[in-house]
This record gives structure tokens, sequence and C-alpha cells, in this order.
């Protein structure tokens, strides 16, 4: 039979005065009852000052209350993480990996909700995922240039529980930059492509982005290594296309080559960079004797019929660290420690190099 809420705080209290401690889990079985009823009791009990909650536990409350008291390492264990991704595909797909088994590791659970890219959906999936029992938020927002326009992140600073960013940033003065963030640090991985071709010896390097939340970041290292390394400016880039623009971005290229000496260019994404070699090829364009090609992303890149050299973001270590963070949070929550300052980690994206950059035939 079902226990009253008051029935069942008696008894967690008993249990709890009984033992010294428990852990959520093994109370939550005890009552039969789930973890998150349980947690829902246990911070009731802990806001009247009758228990102490520490991350993942439940400890009788003494004049001095020591980690010692409570099962060391904490964990998770119990916890339920609400992630919102735009898509589970390409990049996310090892994100929301990393970041599953982190929790799972500690004893936790992942719940995933999607919003396909609609800024509207992100608040909608997240009231879902809270109403479901979850107690933090790891989330990539669809804010399009990959940063909040006209108060898209007003809902996100009104989130009752603690909240990481994946893959997204708010700029300085924005009230969503006090946000915890864990991302790819894509200026820096355009840099890096740009300074290979210049250790080939190209000293014209063409741009092709698809727009999106990355195409700042990514223009923004491309066009500071072509200035601190001397090459030449490309008219026209970092050109940004729309999804699809197969062909145009085919004719830039081309033009670029025939007319403007670029020797190079860099592609993002590589589903894009997979779909343009065909196309030049048939406009008379050989990779990578007439025009090397470095790939941004390396979903997909390595199975051109010309193995393309790729930026590959550190994906599945972006979902690991933002897990571990966000576990962090909410540890610090409970056990009412003050919160460590909050953190801003970018990560260095590798270089991957194969064919299409021609290293082994030389440089044009």
């Amino acid at each position: 039979m079902r226990l009253h809420v008051d029935q069942r705080h008696e008894r967690v209290l008993e249990l709890v005065r009984e033992r010294g401690s428990l852990r959520v889990a093994e109370l939550a079985s005890e009552l039969g009852v789930s973890a998150v009823t349980l947690r829902r009791d246990v911070e009731a009990l802990a806001a009247q000052g009758r228990v102490q909650r520490l991350h993942g536990a439940v400890v009788w409350p003494t004049e001095q209350t020591t980690a010692e008291a409570v099962p060391q390492p904490p964990t998770a264990e119990g916890a339920v993480i609400g992630m919102i991704v735009p898509t589970t595909t390409l990049i996310f797909a090892d994100i929301v990996r990393g970041a599953r088994e982190t929790v799972e590791a500690q004893g936790g659970r992942l719940v995933l909700g999607m919003s396909g890219y609609v800024d509207t959906e992100d608040p909608v999936q997240a009231e879902h995922l809270l109403a479901g029992g979850a107690e933090g938020l790891l989330i990539a927002p669809s804010w399009f240039g990959g940063v909040p326009a006209d108060g898209q992140e007003k809902w996100l600073l009104e989130c009752s529980v603690p909240a990481v960013l994946i893959e997204r940033s708010a700029p300085a003065g924005n009230p969503a930059a006090v946000l915890d963030r864990v991302r790819t640090d894509r200026s820096h991985g355009a840099a890096e492509a740009v300074g290979h071709f210049a250790q080939l010896g190209h000293r014209a390097v063409a741009a092709v982005l698809q727009e999106g939340p990355h195409a700042a970041q990514i223009t923004a290292g491309y066009l500071a290594a072509v200035e601190a390394l001397g090459l030449t400016p490309v008219a026209g880039s970092p050109a940004i296309r729309g999804h699809g623009e197969y062909d145009e971005i085919a004719d830039y290229l081309v033009d670029a080559v025939e007319n403007r000496g670029v020797t190079a260019a860099l592609v993002h994404s590589d589903e894009d960079a997979v779909v343009l070699v065909p196309r030049l090829r048939a406009r008379g364009i050989s990779i990578p004797s007439d025009l090397a090609l470095i790939a941004y992303d390396d979903e997909v890149a390595g199975l051109s019929d010309v193995p393309l050299t790729a930026v590959a973001p550190p994906t599945r270590a972006v979902g690991e660290l933002a897990a571990k963070l966000l576990l962090q949070r909410l540890a610090e929550r409970s056990s009412g420690r003050t919160p460590t300052p909050r953190q801003h980690l970018d990560l260095l994206p590798e270089l991957r190099v194969r064919a299409s950059c021609g290293a082994n035939e030389g440089a044009k």
C-alpha cells in the first residue's frame, strides 16, 4: 500500500535517524517510490531543517556534519539530467553519447529533448524535461548565429535548475554570459587549417562556410590567420552560403582558382566538402592538384573518394565535460557548498591530415 506523503516523510526520518546516512536511491527502493518522488520528499524535509541533503544522499543533521558521513566520492546516483539538442546527427551524436556515458557512469540518467533548430521549441522541451524530474539541463539552444538574439536567452535565465550551454555562447554583456558553457574553439580550428595550408606553400586560401551557429567563429579564425601569416586576401572569402547551395559554391571556387590565384580552400561542413569534390571535378578542378581542400568537421570527410583533411572537433569530450560540470553544480547545490566560479571551457579541435591537401605532391 502506498504511503501518504506525511507518512512517507515520517518513514524517511525514521530510517535516516536509525542509520545516520542513506543513499537516495537506496531509500527510494526501500520505500517503494521513484527516485524523483523521494528527492522531492528529501528537499521538503531539508528545507525544514529535519535532514541534510548531500549529493546523492540524505544525512541526519548533527552539530557538525562531515564529509565522512556520506560514502565518497559523491555521485549522481538517481539524478535525472535533461539534455536539449537541435538534432542527434553529425557532431551532436558524439556529444550526446559523451554526456550520456558520463551521467550513467555516476549512476544517473540522461533524458533527451530535441528542438529541430526551432528556437521556440527549446523552452517547450525544457518544461517537459523539468516536469519529468530533470534536476539540471545540458543545452545547445537553437540560436541561429550561435549566440542569443532578441531575448532568446530569457527563458533559460529564468530556469529553476542549473544549466550548461553546449557548443553555444553568449557575448560579454548579454545576461546569459554568466552561464557555464563548453564548446569547441572553432576559431582556433580554422586558424590551424589556414596555417597548414601556409606550411605547404599556399598563399591564397579561400573559405566557404555554411551559414549557422559556427560561421562567425570559423570566420574569425580564418581572417585572423590570413592576416597573421601575411597571406593574400581573397575577395569574397569567407563566402557564407545556405545549406544546399552547392552549384553556387562550386562556381565561386572555380572562379577563385581560375581568376584569383586561389590554390587552397577551407570548406564547412565536411558534408558540403564531400558534395563539392565531384562538382569541382566536373568543372575541370582536380583535388588536390588544382585545389587543396580542408573540411571543417570530420564526420564523413575520410570517406570521400579523395579522403579529405579535416578539422575534427572534440565532440565526445564536449559532452563529457559539460556533463561533469553540470553534475558538479548539482553537487554544490545539494550540499550547500559555495559554488566554484562559473566556467567557459573552449576545447581545441584536431587537424587530421589526409590526401586532399596534396602534402606528398608539394603545394602549387
